[in-house]
Formats: C-alpha cells, sequence, structure tokens
C-alpha cells in the first residue's frame, strides 16, 4: 500500500513537471494540451525570456545614468516586457512556425505539429506580437525624449532578423555560424542597447563590447543545437553538431563561452576596473566547472542540466561587465 502510494505521487509531481515544462517551452513538455492561451503562451517559450529581461537590467546598469525611482522602474519594467514577453515571445513563435517539420521530428508535441492551434491562430499571434513590440518600443522612445527613435529602430532590426533566421529563403539558422552568432547577439546585445539607450546615450564602444560579448552567446546558442541534432540532419541543416560532431561542436561551445567572458574581463583592466574583472573570471571558475561535470561529458543527456547550472554565472558576469561600464563612463 506504501508503495502504491509513493508510485502516486510520483506519477503526480512527474505530470506536473511535465506540464511546467511544457507551459515554459522546455524539452520534456507534457502532450494534449488543450487551454489555447496555454498553447499560446507555450509557443513563445517564457524560458528563453529571461536572458533577453536580463539584457535590459545590464544596460541600465551601462548607462551610468540609472536611479532607482518610481519612474525609472516603471521605463524598465516596461523594456523588459519589450525584449522579453512582446519581442522575444515573437521570435520563438515565428520560429516554431518555421521549424515545424523538424519539430515533428524533435520535439513532436509543439503545438504546430501537435495540431494544439491552427496556422491562422499562430499567424494572428505573430501579429499581435509583432506590433505590440513596435509600438511599446515607439512609446518608450517618447518616453525617453529620444529625437530619434533608437528603441523602435532596434526593434524592428531585431523583428527582422528574428525572421529572416527563421524564414526562408535566407534562414540563417542553416548556416551553424551565422545562425548562432545572430541568435547571441539577439540575445545579448539588443535589449543591452535598448537598456542603455532608455537611460542613456548608446554610443559605439557599447555596441562594439557587446557585439563581442555576443561571442560567448553563440555558445549558448550552440548549446540549443544538441537537442535537435537529429532533425537537423535528416533536413540538411548545417548547424554545428552536425557540421562537427557532437563531441568537436562541444568543445567550440564552451571555448566561445569561456574565451570571451575572459576577453571581457582583459577589457575591463585596461580601462582599470579590476575589482570588476577580478569578480567576472571568479563566475567564469564555476562555468569551467560546470562544462567539464555536465555538458563536455554528454551534451545531448545534460544541455539543459548544464544550462541550469552554469548560465546563472555567465548572467551575473553580465551585469558585473554593465556595472563596471558604467562606472567607468564608457
Amino acid at each position: 500500500m506504501a508503495e502504491e502510494k509513493i508510485l502516486t505521487v510520483n506519477d503526480e509531481s512527474s505530470e506536473r513537471s511535465a506540464k511546467t515544462r511544457q507551459l515554459l517551452g522546455m524539452k520534456g513538455a507534457a502532450e494534449g494540451e488543450s487551454s489555447i492561451w496555454k498553447i499560446r503562451l507555450q509557443l513563445m517559450k517564457p524560458i528563453t525570456w529571461i536572458p533577453l529581461i536580463w539584457g535590459v537590467v545590464c544596460g541600465a546598469a551601462s548607462s551610468g545614468e540609472y536611479t532607482w525611482s518610481i519612474e525609472n522602474v516603471a521605463k524598465a519594467a516596461a523594456c523588459m516586457l519589450l525584449s522579453g514577453p512582446l519581442l522575444t515571445g515573437y521570435t520563438q513563435t515565428v520560429n516554431d512556425f518555421y521549424d515545424r517539420e523538424i519539430d515533428a521530428i524533435n520535439e513532436p508535441y509543439r503545438p504546430i505539429p501537435a495540431g494544439l492551434i491552427s496556422v491562422p491562430q499562430v499567424v494572428t499571434q505573430i501579429l499581435v506580437l509583432l506590433l505590440g513590440g513596435i509600438g511599446l518600443a515607439y512609446a518608450l522612445d517618447t518616453w525617453a525624449g529620444h529625437n530619434f527613435p533608437t528603441i523602435t529602430v532596434m526593434a524592428i532590426g531585431g523583428c527582422l532578423l528574428a525572421y529572416i533566421y527563421s524564414a526562408p529563403p535566407l534562414k540563417l539558422k542553416q548556416n551553424g555560424w551565422l545562425g548562432n552568432y545572430a541568435l547571441g547577439a539577439s540575445y545579448i546585445a539588443l535589449p543591452w542597447w535598448a537598456g542603455h539607450a532608455l537611460f542613456g546615450d548608446l554610443n559605439w564602444k557599447i555596441v562594439v563590447l557587446t557585439l563581442c560579448y555576443s561571442l560567448a552567446g553563440l555558445g549558448i546558442a550552440v548549446v540549443n543545437d544538441f537537442k535537435s541534432v537529429e532533425g537537423d540532419r535528416q533536413l540538411g541543416l548545417k548547424s554545428l553538431p552536425v557540421m562537427f560532431g557532437i563531441h568537436k561542436a562541444a568543445w567550440i561551445c564552451v571555448l566561445a563561452i569561456d574565451i570571451f567572458q575572459l576577453g571581457i574581463a582583459a577589457y575591463l583592466i585596461f580601462i582599470h576596473q579590476n575589482l570588476y574583472a577580478a569578480i567576472l573570471i571568479l563566475f567564469v571558475i564555476p562555468q569551467i566547472t560546470f562544462q567539464d561535470m555536465y555538458f563536455l561529458r554528454n551534451p545531448i543527456k545534460n544541455d539543459v542540466k548544464y544550462q541550469a547550472s552554469a548560465q546563472p554565472f555567465l548572467v551575473l558576469g553580465m551585469l558585473v561587465a554593465g556595472l563596471a561600464l558604467g562606472h567607468a563612463g564608457v
């Protein structure tokens, strides 16, 4: 009797976990969701919003102009809504739409290949998120008093990049290097620029540094390719795991993440932000540890476990770099 109760509790726990993973857009989700709003949320993959929301925080820090006030908190929250739910939600929905054939192989529980939502409903969601994002970007430019609609232009550019990343004929994700860098730049540079521009003056140094930081984001983007390697191989997509094999691609991934973070730390030393540089280097050390423990040993099996354990140190390092740049007045 006790064993039956334990099995029942475990089954219920597994079911809740699968449903949570479904709503967040994670691998290993439950199937058969009937609520259209939960299906729409699943298409938007909320788990992917986190780094972009964090990027806004880093941009506000690097501006050196952020002060704690009700208005500034409201501005930052609106910019996070723009970068996360709206524009990342748009990006993920577009990606699911054009990846429905691959998802039918790799993740058949995804809403479109599972037949849980119709194509017209998906197109409507894409348009609502696109127009809502551009509208909010314009409102933020007005709120910040910009003479030139910097955030609106970035939003439109980011949406265009998201479209050509997923959609033919360009479909940048077919190219392992170019596609992954475009994804890394979208996740690190674009929200950083938006947060910086909202509170300060976006300049070429911040643009260049964040684009360099995005090379670490290239490594993070490669991590996502391991779960899709079978479908990518069947459909001829040239992801790095397909081109170089699982083991070599895993090493490319971790080297990109570590080397370019250390490069940013070296720049912080160059501009005399030694304390911030030391903290950033300390954050890289546990990343290397988790890379050896999980990712390099079995990147397909341990990709989610590695991201959960190591990525917090990457995003904390981004904030350290943002604070250093703001303190130095770069």
